[in-house]
């Protein structure tokens, strides 16, 4: 898989992705289970990009943000 995501991307894919993370922890903890599910996938996902530096959507549509 060659890499579709820049490093400007990567960052704000990163930060939003912890904070989701953080959003669906206190979910959880308020029991909360949809929000915590559906806001869990969706920060681990935006992590996997940030760190893999690939994003499936991305490459569906064609879009390519290395050369920012």
């Amino acid at each position: 898989m060659r890499q579709n995501v820049g490093e400007t991307d990567r960052v704000v894919r990163g930060t939003v992705g912890i904070w989701l993370v953080m959003v669906a922890v206190s979910a959880f903890r308020s029991g909360r289970k949809t929000v915590c599910l559906i806001t869990g996938l969706a920060g681990l996902g935006l992590l996997q990009n940030a760190l893999t530096g690939f994003c499936g959507g991305n490459w569906l549509f064609g879009v390519d943000t290395t050369t920012d």
